[in-house]
């Protein structure tokens, strides 16, 4: 994904695979006629679904916090050997998510979930949101849209809570950042906690995103990072004199949490891990997310390359059985050569119009 967004947009389509130069207007019709006798829809996304919303979209190899690889503070490993790192990047990871809103793209899909508007464009047919991403905007749009419509939320509350019928409405492959896991393999709890902060020895440390200093350089020529409100600044005294105990040779350094007063786990007390998938883990529900690709008719594939297995493979198993493939991206991508259509440019300006979702 590039992080640069277009000023235009366009698509194209032709029987048996894709062609440029067609009207834009012609291919949202031609993509309407296909959607009008959809039966299964299903949608991929990826991080370019939630650019608009300033969740970076670059958290890929070379991604850096404070100076750390993030695909190295991503793994089963690095929380054994580090928890206090682990948990202090994820919890940066909340704040900042929980920040940020859902935006247009992301309205037009939670309302062409629900089956009343659904019905203008593919009457009769199922939808499941498949995300990639782990920031929860897409549950949040969709709870929205359904509160705003007078329809009970497709969420049940509780593990214990009957889930709807048919087919789920989203699915977060990779997990929530709010999902919180139980360590001990004999408890294996798992919860949605919007607690902010999820413990109080996290307090604060979202707000040093910088790595240590380059003594090289001299202090006035620094990198600066943006101003801290009184609040902010006040946070992280509390945090500071809370226990956390930072390293005297750089007033940059990681700050060091003893691993017991990390989050722990509301049924038994171990240790808890954020409930996200980290490199080298299966997704979760692979079961039911590959029979309903299996079974779909129409795929469409929002902001990202799908590049990274299994997520590579759904556009070309809905084609090998005959379904349609359309693209929704900010650039053109590999995948690109099976699709039938590729609408190119922002995500929160396109799909309003194609799907028809935007202020109504």
């Amino acid at each position: 994904m590039s992080d640069t967004q277009g000023d235009s947009w366009s698509g194209g389509h032709e029987s048996g695979g894709l062609r440029d130069g067609v009207g834009t207007e012609g291919n949202i019709q031609a993509f309407r006629d296909v959607l009008s006798g959809a039966k299964r829809i299903v949608v991929l996304a990826g991080a370019g679904l939630s650019a608009a919303s300033g969740i970076p979209t670059s958290r890929g190899k070379g991604g850096l916090w404070r100076k750390h690889d993030v695909l190295s503070l991503s793994t089963p490993a690095a929380l054994i050997g580090d928890p206090s790192r682990v948990w202090q990047f994820h919890h940066y990871l909340r704040e900042t998510m929980f920040k940020a809103q859902p935006n247009p793209a992301h309205i037009a899909l939670a309302r062409f979930s629900l089956p009343q508007f659904r019905r203008a464009l593919a009457p009769g047919s199922s939808f499941t949101l498949i995300t990639q991403n782990i920031d929860g905007l897409d549950r949040r749009a969709i709870e929205k849209v359904y509160a705003d419509a007078g329809e009970t939320s497709p969420f049940p509350d509780s593990a214990a809570q009957k889930q709807p019928s048919g087919d789920p409405v989203l699915i977060e492959m990779h997990g929530h950042i709010a999902g919180v896991l139980c360590t001990s393999y004999q408890c294996r709890h798992r919860e949605l906690n919007f607690d902010s902060p999820i413990c109080p020895a996290l307090a604060g440390t979202e707000l040093l995103v910088d790595g240590p200093a380059d003594p090289s350089t001299p202090a006035d020529a620094q990198p600066k990072g943006p101003k801290r409100s009184a609040a902010e600044a006040r946070a992280w005294a509390e945090a500071r004199l809370a226990g956390l105990n930072q390293e005297k040779e750089s007033s940059a350094a990681d700050p060091v949490i003893p691993v017991e007063q990390l989050p722990r786990c509301t049924k038994c007390g171990a240790l808890a891990r954020p409930d996200v998938v980290w490199f080298s883990e299966v997704p979760q529900h692979i079961d039911e997310v590959m029979r309903i690709v299996d079974n779909a008719d129409v795929c469409i594939v929002v902001g990202t390359s799908a590049v990274v297995h299994p997520a590579a493979t759904f556009s070309a198993k809905v084609k090998e059985h005959g379904g349609t493939v359309a693209v929704f991206n900010i650039e053109r991508g590999k995948r690109d050569a099976i699709a039938d259509f590729v609408f190119l440019g922002p995500c929160e300006e396109i799909l309003p119009r194609v799907l028809a979702c935007g202020d109504q």
